[in-house]
């Protein structure tokens, strides 16, 4: 380590980030506790169209078409299941697991309407990034897909199994995108030309927006003060619950004090304890 280079306080990911932002309680049970979870349909779903899309561009560009795409979602869901055995836990019937793919083959072909991936030569895929802040926290995640244009140019894409976010809740979407663009421009001194979150759920849909200085400063201002939140719980054992529909799909109710539940003790460790950990758990750690 030089001289100038910041000692390193924590790391933050956009999906934590996001957790404390929903319910600091959630926060500390995902990170601090480290609870188990189900896996759930969705997520897992999402995971898997996450592999199909980034193996499709594997392929010669005229090779990228959707029956190609098709073929690659068993194969793919295989080896996830040989990987997290699991997930075949999630489904009570062949039949409901037959359904629920069914519904990822129609978002990979929705893909293709919103996308022609034959014209399209990412630079990077699933591209692990990380930066510094001046004050030490050390920001960190996974870019789904980065395109280059000839011209120096950068896009930054993210795919989204959901539905398209109503306009109250874009700022929210963005949020991710604006974090990854964040690091891009503390990595690279340029700030990428274009963010762009593809929703593959409902009708399918693009969402696109160009980034300047003064939103990822404005970004930079917001994770900082985020960090300030974080570490002020972390010091004072007190992690509040934010009630709200995200709730109906949590796994900690037993545990939450707005069901009646009661947290376990916390326990004892301090902000950056964890922050060296193998890349990709790291990710989702404080």
């Amino acid at each position: 380590m030089t001289l100038t280079e910041p000692v390193i306080i924590g790391a933050l990911s956009p999906s934590r980030a996001g957790d404390f932002m929903t319910c600091p309680l959630l926060y500390r049970f995902r990170v601090i506790d480290q609870l188990p979870e189900k896996p759930s349909q969705a997520a897992v779903r999402g995971t898997l169209v996450h592999a199909v899309l980034e193996r499709l561009y594997d392929l010669p560009a005229p090779a990228r078409s959707v029956r190609a795409a098709l073929e690659l979602l068993e194969p793919q869901w295989s080896r996830l299941l040989a990987e997290e055995p699991a997930f075949g836990e999630m489904f009570a019937s062949q039949e409901e697991q037959a359904t629920w793919l069914e519904q990822a083959r129609g978002m990979l072909e929705r893909y293709f309407t919103l996308e022609d991936p034959t014209r399209l030569e990412p630079a990077e895929r699933e591209l692990y990034v990380e930066a510094v802040l001046d004050s030490g926290l050390m920001l960190r995640g996974y870019v789904d897909r980065l395109d280059v244009a000839p011209t120096g140019e950068v896009r930054v894409v993210d795919y989204k199994t959901g539905s398209a976010p109503g306009p109250d809740f874009e700022a929210k979407a963005l949020f991710q995108m604006k974090f990854y663009a964040l690091v891009l421009w503390r990595l690279r001194g340029e700030v990428p030309r274009l963010l762009q979150l593809v929703y593959l759920g409902g009708r399918g849909e693009v969402l696109r927006y160009s980034p300047d200085e003064a939103d990822l400063r404005a970004t930079e201002r917001k994770v900082q003060a985020l960090w300030v939140a974080i570490e002020r719980a972390l010091e004072s054992g007190e992690w509040r619950a934010r009630p709200s529909r995200l709730c109906d799909w949590c796994d900690h109710q037993a545990l939450c004090p707005e069901f009646g539940g009661t947290p376990p003790p916390v326990p004892d460790r301090k902000p950056g304890d964890r922050w060296r950990s193998t890349r990709r758990a790291a990710t989702d750690e404080l």
